[in-house]
């Protein structure tokens, strides 16, 4: 009976808090305090590779998407691109699992074939991390991507051919990016920039001649519309045979 009664009946040996002293009152609160500071310092949870899941077969996303695939891609990119900045965890895109993530990438693409988000984001997203590795394997991926439609796709090839020379300093890199874009790209609405930015890499790697008869055929196809542009790119073809005279001319040893 005792026993029951302590469970209702407030023990004797227990005081209020207005008795308790005011100096162990301060102790307490600064134990709290200090317990709070060293929660606030302890680094946040770290997060790996695995965080990021891998892609299921498209087959699958395309019965999940109750026939609506276009719409169901929009989320999953929106799902994608706000992964890392998660409550419980933040991952800077450098230290995602590329390849993963280009596979949800690649299925997005098949869900949406005329959409432009998933190219966009891995051009001015994910192929910005400071990553040469993984910077190559996303341009890899736009590449791989705009083969299979180049007339929608070429403006983010012609961004990953910048990266590749501005960021990378893979002026071979670039090339393979800009020769294809002069290759494939048949649309009549792209600028004529893009058809050349093959033959400014090649002058950049002082590949002079292939430069001047890339230049020389743009000139004679008719493709500038306005005078301007012919205007411009005839000057650089008349600079790029100066600098090849230049360097033919007998140096004064051979005088």
């Amino acid at each position: 009976m005792a026993a029951f009664r302590s469970l209702f009946v407030r023990s004797t040996d227990e005081r209020p808090v207005a008795l308790v002293p005011r100096r162990l009152l301060a102790l307490l609160a600064a134990a709290f305090a200090a317990q709070l500071a060293l929660h606030s310092l302890q680094p946040p949870p770290a997060a790996s590779a695995e965080d990021l899941p891998a892609a299921p077969d498209v087959r699958v996303l395309r019965l999940a998407a109750f026939g609506e695939p276009a719409a169901l891609a929009k989320g999953l990119m929106l799902w994608l691109q706000a992964f890392d900045y998660r409550s419980a965890t933040r991952v800077p895109y450098r230290d995602l699992d590329y390849r993963t993530l280009i596979g949800w990438l690649s299925d997005i693409l098949v869900l949406d074939p005329p959409g432009q988000y998933p190219l966009m984001a891995a051009s001015n997203l994910y192929a910005e991390v400071p990553d040469p590795a993984k910077q190559r394997l996303m341009l890899d991926f736009i590449y791989r991507a705009y083969l299979e439609d180049p007339n929608r796709r070429w403006p983010w090839l012609a961004h990953a051919a910048i990266i590749a020379k501005h960021r990378l300093h893979d002026l071979p890199l670039a090339l393979r990016y800009a020769r294809a874009l002069r290759e494939s790209t048949t649309a009549h609405a792209v600028p004529v920039w893009v058809t050349q930015m093959e033959a400014f890499i090649l002058e950049d790697m002082n590949e002079l001649e292939a430069a001047k008869i890339l230049i020389g055929g743009i000139l004679a196809s008719g493709q500038l519309a306005y005078p301007r542009e012919r205007e411009i790119l005839q000057k650089r073809l008349e600079d790029i045979e100066q600098r090849l005279q230049d360097e033919q001319r007998p140096g004064p040893a051979g005088r």
